[in-house]
């Protein structure tokens, strides 16, 4: 079945479309592509803490993926990512950064080390065109194959304290032995392991999650990919749209490309320097980086808890103690997990310390707040 159509208005569709549909989903644009906000009439709450408490499935199908591959594979992933893949073992996954020379971000991914000079890069769905076309042309004088298949692959992810056991006796797929940010092929037709060369199209699982919460994530063709989705609602699992995936990453402080991190802030701003590995020989954006970390960057993201129940958006200004415009929220909720006002904010760096008093501009009001971890909850990631 033909994936990621496009209607009239050129709005692309993923291979589980009319799933959505059929269950009653809210859809809405994002990244280019028609997808579900939610699922139910009660808002997107119940969805949010069934990933939490029990399991949720997602489909992420709209997300981008790249394969290098070649003599320079490895050679190239280095020059283009901000972290260090260099001898990492077969299975491993790593996040983070592709930038640009001034250390502005092109886009976060996961680069997944599916055998010898083999990558699986998995970029952003409103990013898709601008990352391939920023990968290619950086691909001159590497000995490589770079292809986007973003066209031919499914993705759904299955998240919640119960994925495992979910995906293991529902779906059939050995999971238990994946380890955190790990992936492995299998075979579609028996659940048996096999070679990344033994597929066209590899099925792969990986154990990841953007929630916060143990999950998984499954790519494979259109055809298998709606297969496991037709299991999981049968089984029962809850399908979980993006208004909850947006509140459960942002609740344990992930970042969303657009809004924590941009072409205007670099991964130092974004306190994600942790994935910036200076140490390595070179990569595009490491001089203008490794600068911006020595002399500290002129704004950092925060986290900041209001005194109030007002809820902060995104944009909104932020004002010192005093009044002064220092900042704006990137994101922002009335969390789901903790009943509590917050926000991720891009502020002047001299008021990042934590319990700085801060306001918040909502609407026509001025509201109280102080500088807070990030983190809004803890994460629960099998490790």
């Amino acid at each position: 079945m033909a994936i990621k159509q496009e209607q009239e208005k050129k709005v692309k569709w993923t291979c589980l479309h009319d799933k959505h549909v059929a269950l009653g989903a809210t859809m809405v644009e994002f990244g280019g592509f028609d997808m579900p906000l939610l699922y139910q009439y009660a808002g997107i709450a119940p969805e949010h803490m069934a990933v939490r408490e029990k399991v949720g499935l997602f489909d992420v199908s709209h997300m981008g993926e790249v394969t290098v591959k070649g003599k320079d594979a490895e050679r190239y992933v280095q020059h283009i990512f901000t972290n260090d893949i260099a001898g990492a073992p077969v299975g491993k996954i790593y996040y983070g950064m592709m930038c640009y020379e001034n250390g502005g971000t092109v886009d976060d991914l996961l680069v997944y080390k599916m055998g010898d000079n083999d990558f699986f890069l998995v970029i952003n769905a409103a990013n898709i065109d601008k990352d391939w076309a920023w990968m290619q042309q950086n691909a001159e004088g590497f000995d490589i194959d770079l292809q986007n298949r973003s066209d031919y692959y499914g993705q759904i992810a299955v998240q919640g304290p119960e994925s495992e056991h979910i995906v293991e006796t529902v779906l059939g797929i050995p999971c238990q032995d994946l380890l955190f940010y790990t992936c492995k092929t299998f075979s579609a037709e028996s659940g048996n392991l096999l070679p990344p060369s033994s597929f066209l199209l590899p099925p792969i699982i990986s154990r990841t999650g953007y929630t916060g919460e143990d999950g998984f994530e499954i790519y494979a063709s259109h055809d298998y990919i709606r297969e496991c989705w037709d299991k999981l609602i049968a089984a029962g699992v809850q399908a979980c749209g993006l208004g909850c995936r947006d509140t459960l990453r942002f609740e344990v402080g992930l970042p969303l490309y657009g809004d924590e991190l941009s072409e205007e802030i670099t991964p130092i701003m974004a306190g994600l320097g942790m994935f910036v590995k200076l140490n390595k020989t070179e990569f595009i954006g490491k001089e203008a980086l490794a600068r911006q970390k020595a002399e500290g960057p002129a704004k950092k993201l925060v986290g900041i808890e209001l005194a109030d129940k007002a809820i902060p958006r995104h944009g909104y200004q932020v004002l010192s103690h005093e009044g002064e415009v220092i900042g704006e929220v990137t994101t922002g909720y009335r969390t789901i997990s903790t009943d509590k006002s917050v926000c991720m904010a891009l502020i002047d760096a001299s008021y990042a310390k934590i319990d700085t008093e801060v306001q918040v501009q909502i609407r026509k009001k001025v509201f109280p707040g102080k500088v807070v971890k990030k983190q809004f909850y803890n994460k629960s990631y099998k490790k």
